[in-house]
């Protein structure tokens, strides 16, 4: 029977990365094989016969799979590691033995909901676009938008010059020098929503993200985390965020 597989979907289904995430690692140089550098994609691999390293460190598979929703704090970079070294988002994981990653990233700058994990296939699946998972945010901008400028991003806006996706907003509450909105959205571009409010002439004054799907923060402590059950895993694909109708 043949028990090769992937070296990248090896490295996702150890808990180091998704497997686009995993691919970046072995273009680097970082995976080894039986002692080889490998940096070619789509290398096959016998888990049960070879060994495998990142880092230098041997690369295995009995760790059980964990799912973690942390309340991100402002300050932190949502990588494991830091070479300007800032506080990073795993610091804030005491007593997690399991080796896990951020599912995506959150800006230095931007607090709220981060998914961090050790299985590699969700991981992908949340992150590919065609699975258009929701994630809602809760924007402080300068000034009030108006209501030709919601409908603008709701609709979508060229960004780069490419259109985003439909969005759903709403102003949360406002005065005369700003206004709090909620937008959900489903893509993953880098900074899209600071760069969407930017684009209608409100640039954004802090950013939390509230949720995916319908797996929120509720009471859960800036700074703190707790695990994830399957009920709440299938609350992240829901195609409708439960907070945007929260006033």
């Amino acid at each position: 029977m043949n028990k090769e597989m992937r070296l990248q979907k090896f490295l996702a289904g150890a808990g180091i990365a998704s497997r686009r995430k995993a691919e970046e690692y072995i273009a680097q140089g970082r995976v080894k094989v039986d002692g080889k550098v490998i940096t070619a994609m789509g290398q096959q691999i016998d888990p049960g016969r070879q060994t495998v390293l990142f880092d230098n460190k041997v690369v295995r598979t009995e760790e059980k799979t964990v799912y973690i929703l942390l309340n991100k704090p402002k300050g932190y970079v949502t990588t494991l590691s830091d070479p300007q070294g800032r506080p990073i988002v795993s610091s804030l994981l005491q007593g997690i033995k399991e080796r896990v990653f951020p599912v995506g990233r959150l800006d230095l700058d931007t607090e709220g909901a981060l998914l961090l994990t050790n299985d590699g296939d969700l991981a992908q699946k949340i992150l590919h676009p065609s699975n258009e998972v929701f994630k809602t945010y809760e924007a402080r901008v300068t000034g009030i938008p108006s209501t030709a400028s919601l409908r603008a991003l709701e609709k979508g806006i060229m960004l780069e010059g490419k259109e985003t996706a439909p969005a759903r907003v709403q102003i949360k509450r406002k005065n005369k020098q700003n206004s709090v909105i909620i937008i959900t959205i489903h893509e993953g571009r880098k900074r899209q929503v600071k760069k969407m409010f930017q684009a209608v002439g409100h640039p954004v004054q802090s950013l939390k993200r509230l949720a995916y799907g319908r797996l929120g923060l509720d009471n859960l402590e800036v700074g703190k985390f707790r695990f994830l059950r399957q009920n709440d895993i299938k609350k992240i694909f829901a195609k409708k965020s439960s907070l945007q109708t929260k006033k």
